[in-house]
């Protein structure tokens, strides 16, 4: 079974709180993007495999998607294997869930072809406790995630709209950047409830002025291409430019396919990834 992958931007990311064992708890709007992986999952008699079209990536337990696959079988007491091939489209390591989706579609897939066909809050609970974004990518679209991901409020569907993709070719760590998140220095915050106004009267205009990331500061002053990047989007009319998650990846968001096009050319300069993609 072959199943579509797709990646995600943070609208907004707010960082509201800190629990006692140390995970920050979140306020963000994700996005789901038409950007996507292809999932293709067999059933086995045993063990789980894993092959990828990037040779780099991990093969083994060490795989979200082996991970995800172990994690449902477990879960319903299942004694059987899964055969995975990834089809990578999302670039690796870039604050847009590549990982945590493709373990999300290994998931839903196995969900059919065993045919337990639990309800979505079932999978979800299996899906948090392998990976933080994976309750949002199991159920994509325009959602408000709280918690450390897990507490999802469905909203009204975003207006489709094109987005341009910008990777730096630099690893960031989610880990070590959330380490240093200080909850009294942070300057900025992004007003999400504006934001979920703005998206249920679907305006992207007024969306655009109340997207913020508190991780940005962090992230930017280490990194300032990231800026840069901004920059060029926003003097090549994008309506808004943001660095999703922990970075380094900055989206923009566009009225027109031919603005963003054109923002991607001036983005040449900097010999990155970058794409053209879409609101999904």
């Amino acid at each position: 079974m072959k199943i579509k992958a797709h990646s995600k931007v943070n609208l907004t990311l707010d960082i509201v709180g800190k629990k006692e064992n140390g995970y920050h708890i979140l306020k963000t709007i994700m996005q789901s993007l038409e950007l996507a992986d292809v999932v293709d999952v067999e059933l086995a008699e045993k063990d789980i495999q894993v092959k990828t079209s990037l040779k780099y990536l991990p093969d083994d337990k060490n795989n979200i998607a082996y991970k995800a696959a172990d994690a449902f079988f477990k879960y319903f007491n299942l004694n059987c294997g899964a055969k995975i091939y990834i089809e990578k489209n999302i670039p690796v390591a870039a604050g847009m869930a590549g990982g945590s989706t493709d373990g999300a579609a290994v998931i839903k897939a196995l969900n059919q072809l065993t045919g337990i066909n639990a309800d979505v809050e079932t999978l979800i609970k299996i899906g948090e406790t392998v990976g933080a974004d994976i309750p949002f990518c199991i159920v994509g679209g325009t959602v408000l995630c709280e918690g450390i991901g897990e507490i999802l409020t469905p909203l009204k569907s975003l207006k489709p709209c094109p987005v341009l993709i910008a990777k730096p070719d630099f690893p960031i760590s989610t880990v070590e950047i959330f380490k240093k998140v200080k909850l009294g220095d942070m300057k900025h915050h992004p007003d999400t409830e504006g934001a979920m106004k703005a998206i249920e009267k679907g305006n992207l205009y007024d969306l655009s002025k109340r997207m913020y990331n508190v991780l940005e500061e962090i992230t930017a002053s280490e990194k300032p291409v990231i800026k840069e990047i901004e920059s060029v989007m926003l003097d090549n009319n994008a309506m808004c430019s943001l660095m999703t998650g922990s970075g380094p990846t900055v989206f923009g968001l566009f009225e027109s396919v031919d603005d963003a096009k054109k923002a991607e050319q001036a983005l040449k300069q900097f010999n990155i990834f970058t794409c053209v993609t879409s609101i999904k």
